[in-house]
C-alpha cells in the first residue's frame, strides 16, 4: 500500500440496518508501481452471519457485490484462505502483517487488492461479537439466507 495508507484514514464502523458496516479506502493492484484507490464497504447482518457482503465503488465506475464468507476473510489476514473465485492472504512484510491481498476473479477476469489489516481485523473481531463463531447456525433465519443467496446483487438494495 502507498505510504498514506489509505485504509488508514477512512475507517468508520456504523450502524446500518440490524448488522454493521466498515468503510475502507484500499487499493488496486494494477501493476508493480502503479496502484488505484477503491472505496470499500464491508457489511455484516447477524440474521446472515456466515457472509460479509463487500462493495466496491470505483470512482467513476460501477459498484461490485461480493459476498465472502466472513471465517474465510478472517483467516486470510493470517494465512492463506481461499480457493477459486476468492482469496487472501497477508502480504509479505517483515514482522506482523499490516496489509493483505483479495483477490476477486469471474470468468476471466481478476482484480487485486491489498487491504490494511488492523481495521479489517477489529471490525470481523466485533462481528465475532455479535454472531460468536460457532453459534452461526443456531439463530439463522434460512429462508432469508437461501434468498440472499440466490437474489442477483445487481439488483439487490440494502
Amino acid at each position: 500500500m502507498s505510504g498514506n495508507h489509505p485504509g488508514v484514514q477512512a475507517p468508520r464502523t456504523v450502524p446500518r440496518g440490524s448488522g454493521t458496516e466498515l468503510v475502507l479506502d484500499i487499493e488496486r493492484v494494477l501493476g508493480v508501481s502503479a496502484r488505484q484507490t477503491v472505496r470499500a464497504e464491508f457489511r455484516f447482518d447477524p440474521g446472515s452471519p456466515l457472509l460479509v457482503h463487500v462493495e466496491l465503488l470505483v470512482e467513476g465506475g460501477p459498484r461490485v457485490l461480493w459476498r465472502i464468507g466472513r471465517d474465510l476473510l478472517r483467516q486470510g489476514l493470517y494465512s492463506v484462505s481461499g480457493l477459486g473465485d476468492v482469496r487472501i492472504w497477508p502480504a509479505p512484510s517483515a514482522g506482523e502483517a499490516t496489509t493483505a491481498r483479495l483477490q476477486l476473479a469471474s470468468g476471466d477476469m481478476a482484480a487485486l487488492f491489498e487491504l490494511p489489516v488492523p481495521p479489517l481485523a477489529q471490525w470481523l473481531e466485533h462481528t465475532y461479537g455479535l454472531v460468536p463463531a460457532g453459534q452461526e447456525l443456531s439463530a439463522i433465519d434460512w429462508d432469508r439466507a437461501t434468498a440472499d443467496l440466490l437474489q442477483d446483487p445487481m439488483t439487490q438494495s440494502d
